[in-house]
């Protein structure tokens, strides 16, 4: 399957999520034709910050979008962990000059509105008729020359390929393999988001702040230019029920939940206008991503906790090697979508664990190790932050 649309190359794209329009994009670049199917009837995307490091950078570089994703994001200067209640920093790792020094690409901060804005306004530019919104997925069906895809308003579409970046509760995921639940993970999350001019000048450090605590850890950092800060607070829960991220909660409870932390973080709980409140979930490592000539991307197939801030990250590294491997498969889709998954599945596998292992690296500060802990996180954001997607062997 040449990446030649004249030669009817064509990639359908379920969802258009931060992973699903970086897929797209790599594909038109590669020479594609490529139709992007969006249940919502508006463009956009929900949540507050993304934090994208070096090895996500390179391909978002790769693409050509580094003047216009400069011009939206936030450098860091740092990472830092910081203790609950006294605040002390209790480890620090270079970010901004040092990360392109060390790894060639920055580490950024940056609104999830605005980097999805990037990428669709980057697609539009070259696939003018790519997005298709208000187009739900309900069906499709395969045989040895395609694929033709059904959507909830009677349409239908035709390709060589369907990739399902539909999300956790993926419909693609659903029809190949059959209906299951994410798994809870303990976790719920509370978020905000501040403009910088509410809070006392110098307030909040141009760093990556992590604050571990006991049975929780709090996180923020600076997303839009640094004109909003963005605060995740995650605590430990018995259960949940609902599981959407935009469902909003009570400032008065978000309080609560950390009354006992250090006053800079109740400073930035006081100064949000609106707070939000979901349950974080996750997927155990799949053994299989696809059948044939349907395969999935991202959360759809490697759901992870946002504890090695990778989620993201790790759909982009998906959509870049998806896109090689089809680009240099010929007309062999399926050997193309064989080859993705062996590329992608254990490395993904890796971090998904590595995001769950930090629940009790992040809440549980005062162990007699804790040292030896940081040791083993600063080896593994090296681990992370040094692969070169582009450098592999693509062909199948």
């Amino acid at each position: 399957m040449k990446g030649d649309s004249g030669n009817g190359g064509t990639v359908i794209v379920a969802g258009a999520g931060l992973g699903g329009l970086t897929l797209a994009l790599c594909l038109v670049r590669a020479g594609f034709k490529v139709s992007v199917l969006e249940q919502a009837q508006a463009l956009g995307e929900v949540g507050a910050g993304v934090q994208i490091s070096a090895n996500g950078a390179r391909v978002l570089y790769h693409l050509g979008l580094a003047e216009a994703l400069k011009a939206v994001a936030f450098a860091p200067e740092r990472g830092e962990m910081r203790h609950w209640q006294s605040g002390e920093t209790l480890s620090s790792r270079p970010l901004g000059a040092e990360s392109e020094a060390k790894f060639g690409f920055p580490y950024f901060h940056l609104h999830r509105a605005d980097f999805h804005q990037v990428l669709a306004d980057a697609l539009r530019a070259e696939a003018p008729d790519a997005i298709h919104l208000d187009a739900k997925v309900t069906g499709f069906s395969q045989s040895n020359d395609g694929v033709a895809v059904m959507t909830e308003d009677g349409r239908s579409f035709r390709g060589d390929v369907l990739v399902g970046c539909d999300g956790i509760h993926s419909s693609v995921r659903g029809r190949l393999f059959g209906p299951d639940a994410p798994r809870f993970t303990g976790c719920v999350a509370w978020r905000a988001t501040l403009p910088v001019g509410a809070l006392p000048p110098g307030h909040v450090r141009p760093v990556a702040s992590n604050w571990i605590g006991l049975g929780g850890h709090f996180v923020h950092y600076y997303v839009r230019r640094g004109e909003l800060v963005n605060c995740v607070g995650i605590m430990e829960q018995d259960e949940w029920q609902a599981e959407s991220w935009s469902t909003q909660g009570a400032k008065a409870a978000f309080l609560e939940d950390f009354k006992d932390w250090h006053e800079d973080l109740q400073i930035l709980i006081r100064n949000a206008e609106t707070c939000f409140r979901w349950g974080l979930f996750d997927r155990d490592p799949m053994p299989q991503w696809g059948e044939g000539r349907v395969t999935l991307l991202g959360d759809a197939c490697h759901a992870m906790l946002p504890f090695m801030a990778q989620g993201a990250v790790q759909a982009i590294e998906d959509a870049y090697t998806l896109a090689q491997c089809l680009a240099v498969a010929g007309k062999d889709a399926e050997a193309a979508l064989q080859r993705y998954e062996d590329l992608r599945r254990e490395r993904t596998a890796t971090v998904q664990q590595m995001s769950r292992d930090n629940i009790q690296f992040f809440h549980h500060a005062d162990i007699p190790n804790l040292a030896e802990r940081m040791s083993k996180h600063r080896d593994a954001h090296l681990w992370l932050y040094s692969f070169d997607v582009t450098n592999q062997d693509f062909s199948a």
